[in-house]
């Protein structure tokens, strides 16, 4: 252990009355100079001690809580399965042993069937603990509105209608479909070629409500570990429940919705697993509320048959390449902020059969470039032209359509 510095010792001072005023003034100054210096570097180890202090008191605290941690026994999850006349079912998570226990009356009164609770050596029930939900799903809520709107999709008309009705009017006239006497929509699935809108459609429905809209790809579901992508996919929906209205969006839908095979090995098994959640939260038995289903898919024919029944999505709208009339209001959506000069759309939506809107957001783009590259700020119909060859001949040299961005 340390030893703590020594104090340094207080100047005295005595003077000769018979001294000169002059000396004596000086002899003053000098004494004052050394009072300051010896109170400097006590106010510096008073600090010092201070500071030690602060880490002293720190470790003992730590030594305190390290103290209790060992004197007090261990607690595990659980999850109570079942209350009982004369107890709770509980479940122990780790090896889903199931036991019956007894709780305080006091954890009894509050106590549910599917809380989390905190176990000892015993399975005595200690407390009951807050409900979990993935921070993976919570990361999925988008908080801002998305700025898509329906003005900007263009070409889909008829898609933009059948998703209105399916999901945007339950959340703000439900009265209506109670009126009539029917159930709204379970769920929307968009199917269609890739860059076609049906991420677009999906965030111009969350701008035309207050709902919450929370964003998961397919791909994100499927989890290494077993069990978790189930568990994902449960905290998916319970935080939506707690958020309604709203809207959970799965992009990509065919990683874990696809068709169910012999497959043996483990991964398969768990994409299957997570599927089989999903099904029951589609159309469990509680009811979901205000909460809506959007899924998108580039595969339809890959998706397996049980999650298209009606029930579960009850609106299978394909979403296609659009049409001339299509085409020509895309490109009018994506050149709207631009300065065109002889650009004759008409044209381009002729020479465009084919594309789909993604590739027509790409075109302007990539026209927009041929002219910043001539140094113009003026768009024109052979900056179109230049954009369209250089599209044909990547797509000559790859066999698929490339989109420049």
């Amino acid at each position: 252990m340390s030893r703590s510095p020594s104090l340094p010792k207080r100047p005295r001072l005595e003077l000769d009355p018979e001294m000169p005023l002059d000396e004596r003034l000086a002899a003053l100054k000098e004494h004052f100079a050394d009072v300051h210096q010896v109170n400097e570097t006590l106010s510096e180890q008073l600090t010092n001690a201070q500071n030690h202090r602060e880490e002293l008191t720190e470790q003992v605290d730590k030594l305190q809580r390290e103290n209790q941690t060992l004197k007090s026994s261990s607690l595990y999850l659980a999850t109570a399965e079942e209350i009982l006349d004369d107890g709770v079912v509980i479940k122990q998570h780790g090896n889903n042993q199931e036991v019956l226990t007894e709780a305080s009356q006091a954890i009894e009164q509050n106590l549910d069937a599917g809380d989390r609770v905190a176990i000892d050596d015993s399975f005595g029930i200690q407390t009951i603990l807050e409900a979990e939900t993935d921070a993976r799903a919570q990361a999925m809520q988008v908080n801002a509105r998305p700025d898509v709107t329906y003005e900007d999709i263009g070409g889909l008309s008829e898609q933009i209608r059948e998703v209105r009705e399916a999901v945007e009017e339950p959340l703000i006239n439900s009265e209506q479909f109670e009126a009539v006497g029917i159930e709204p929509p379970a769920g929307v699935l968009l199917h269609g070629p890739p860059g076609t809108g049906k991420t677009m459609l999906a965030k111009a429905v969350a701008n035309q409500t207050d709902a919450t809209f929370i964003r998961m790809a397919g791909s994100e579901l499927v989890q290494k570990f077993i069990g978790e992508g189930a568990r994902l996919v449960r905290d998916l929906f319970e935080l939506a429940s707690e958020h309604e209205p709203a809207i959970i969006f799965i992009d990509e839908i065919d990683a874990i919705a696809s068709k169910r095979t012999e497959s043996k090995t483990s991964g398969d098994a768990e994409v299957q697993r997570t599927m089989m959640q999903l099904l029951s939260e589609m159309d469990g038995f509680e009811e979901r509320g205000n909460v809506r289903l959007i899924a998108a898919t580039n595969r339809f024919d890959m998706l397996d048959s049980a999650i298209l029944r009606p029930g579960r999505f009850d609106r299978l709208i394909e979403v296609p390449a659009p049409d001339w009339d299509g085409r020509k209001r895309i490109l009018e959506i994506h050149t709207e902020e631009m300065s065109l000069g002889d650009v004759d759309l008409d044209r381009l939506a002729s020479e465009t059969d084919g594309f789909t809107g993604a590739e027509l957001a790409s075109l302007a783009t990539e026209a927009g470039m041929f002219a910043i590259r001539n140094e113009r700020t003026t768009v024109t119909m052979a900056d179109f032209t230049d954009a369209l060859e250089k599209i044909a001949d990547a797509e000559d040299s790859t066999g698929t359509p490339i989109a420049f961005a």
